[in-house]
């Protein structure tokens, strides 16, 4: 009994001696985002959609083998991520068991999302660790069919977040969109302050097509309207006038009446003229008749 006994508690000893020293899942193991989902969370080895056409294409481009998801890691890069991942690599990070996710597709599995909508980011954490989290957004004029350059993200990261908590298995992020159309990709480096490792994920991201503008208006508009706005000001302001602001009776033309009452009154002034002559006329005629009588009688008043 006692060497039975003393075999049982040697057997649970060097169990959980083993369950230390070995730790249960893949060793180098540590994350990659799950939403909105990344090619590697979809298509790697124990990816979730392994079966899309992508995926398949994916994996046969990387030799019928896609590592795992949460693996896609470089190391010692400080921050370098330009200088170490090649423009056209930075969906594998360059490296090879994961170079069929930078093939440049447009049937990935994708998330739909809207320009200015709130996205949640949750990134996967099979393994703890601090560090910052530094996500991009693809510019306007992206071209899916191309693989995915540096130059496509800009120089400045959409959000950068260091040190988030691990909730729920995950880091729990927030961005705002920017105005965008058709398809982008989300792109998000977390480079580990705990480990010398940097993780490099894609994932891709497709916007509502942009809108098309209105035909213009038909050449013959425009110039009426432009007709409208041209007369206004010739009935909105009058000519300029003199200091009076009604015309002066003498520069009025004469109206009918008063044309015809110009005569009558010539005429009535002419008839006054002859009156006054003949009476002038009797009136020195009657005087040298009475001169002459008084003449007469004088004379005969001399005689004897």
């Amino acid at each position: 009994m006692i060497r039975r006994g003393v075999t049982v508690r040697t057997f649970i000893v060097a169990a959980a001696v083993v369950a230390i020293v070995v730790p249960a899942g893949p060793v180098y193991a540590h994350g990659a985002p799950t939403t909105p989902i990344s090619r590697s969370a979809a298509c790697a080895g124990n990816g979730t959609q392994t079966s899309a056409p992508a995926c398949k294409a994916a994996k046969a481009a990387t030799g019928g083998f896609i590592g795992a998801f949460d693996n896609l890691r470089i190391a010692n890069v400080n921050g370098n991520d330009r200088k170490v991942v090649p423009d056209g690599k930075l969906c594998s990070g360059g490296l090879d068991a994961y170079r069929g996710l930078d093939l440049p597709r447009d049937d990935f599995p994708a998330t739909e999302v809207k320009s200015g909508q709130t996205l949640k980011i949750a990134y996967r954490g099979t393994i703890p660790h601090q560090g910052e989290f530094r996500i991009f957004l693809t510019k306007p004029g992206y071209d899916p069919s191309e693989r995915l350059r540096w130059d496509d993200l800009g120089s400045k990261p959409l959000a950068s977040f260091t040190d988030p908590p691990l909730t729920g298995g995950a880091y729990r992020m927030k961005v705002t969109l920017p105005e965008r159309a058709g398809r982008h990709m989300l792109y998000v480096v977390w480079e580990t302050s705990s480990t010398p490792d940097t993780y490099y994920s894609c994932s891709d991201l497709v916007f509502p097509a942009a809108a098309t503008k209105a035909p213009t208006a038909a050449p013959t508009t425009a110039p009426a309207k432009a007709a409208t706005t041209k007369a206004a000001p010739i009935t909105t302001k009058a000519p300029a006038t003199p200091d009076r602001t009604t015309p002066a009776p003498a520069e009025t033309a004469p109206t009918a009446a008063e044309t015809s009452a110009e005569p009558v009154l010539a005429a009535a002034t002419s008839q006054d003229s002859t009156d006054v002559g003949h009476w002038l006329i009797a009136g020195a005629l009657g005087a040298a008749v009475i001169a002459g009588v008084i003449a007469l009688l004088g004379r005969r008043r001399r005689r004897p």
